[in-house]
């Protein structure tokens, strides 16, 4: 099936809520799905593969990343196990600050999860005019790293995986994500490695431009059953609103009017 931007972004936030997010957190959330999926980057699967881990942890009191290191120009944080949904907000605020005072920084942040969707993120803080590349590595055999560049006030960033076919010897299990942000430099993804390794895809800036018109003009292709999935979590708040209103449903009596 086939939606709208605005359509896809109001039952995103609105399927957010339902799980528990706060209502500012379910807006962001919701802006990072959407904007993931008009660009064809497939966001709303990048979704549905963490959707029970970000079920399960908001089931639990809400915990903001740990400091594990700073100083003026890095950053070390401690996601604490959430999506990226719930760690990078604050993360990418401190580096976009440490940036425009120092000219560069770094963030790294341990410990999180859905690290695809932190796209969306990275296009705000480039739409605020600062240089802004991301790289993580995933855990699977051969090793696959991402590399997202996001010029400063660029729209869309170019993005490269590679699979590393030869594993470093002092390779260890990554859940993280390391931020680089410059107000100055450009930092267009590319990879310099002494390991055998090979460029699996490309996402240019260009293509993804023509991503976006296509998907505005025709709109925006959904799978029917994330689509539901997604209606069905909006539905929760209808629940918990109908049981809200009931305790005050009716005219109140007051013997004294």
């Amino acid at each position: 099936m086939k939606v709208s931007y605005n359509e896809l972004q109001g039952l995103c936030r609105k399927a957010f809520l339902g799980m528990g997010f706060a209502d500012g957190d379910a807006s962001d959330a919701a802006d990072m799905v959407a904007w993931m999926q008009l660009h064809e980057l497939d966001g709303l699967e990048a979704l549905n593969r963490g959707l029970d881990h970000v079920l399960a942890e908001q089931q639990e009191p809400a915990r903001a990343p740990a400091t594990i290191y700073a100083d003026d120009d890095l950053a070390v944080l401690d996601g604490q196990s959430y999506s990226v949904l719930s760690s990078s907000s604050l993360a990418l605020e401190l580096g976009f600050a440490k940036a425009r005072a120092r000219g560069l920084a770094v963030i790294k942040i341990r410990r999180c999860h859905n690290r695809q969707l932190i796209m969306g993120y990275l296009a705000r803080i480039a739409g605020r005019g600062m240089n802004v590349t991301a790289f993580w590595r995933n855990g699977q055999r051969p090793l696959i790293e991402q590399v997202v560049g996001f010029r400063a006030n660029g729209q869309v960033p170019e993005i490269r995986v590679y699979a590393i076919n030869q594993v470093p010897v002092e390779n260890a299990h990554n859940d993280g994500v390391t931020l680089i942000l410059a107000n100055h430099v450009e930092l267009l993804p590319d990879m310099r490695s002494a390991y055998d390794y090979e460029l699996l895809a490309c996402h240019r800036e260009s293509a993804l431009l023509a991503s976006r018109e296509r998907a505005m003009l025709d709109g925006i292709t959904i799978d029917d059953a994330v689509w539901n999935k997604l209606k069905h979590l909006a539905a929760r708040i209808l629940v918990e609103s109908t049981e809200a209103s009931r305790s005050g449903a009716g005219p109140e009596v007051n013997d004294n009017d």
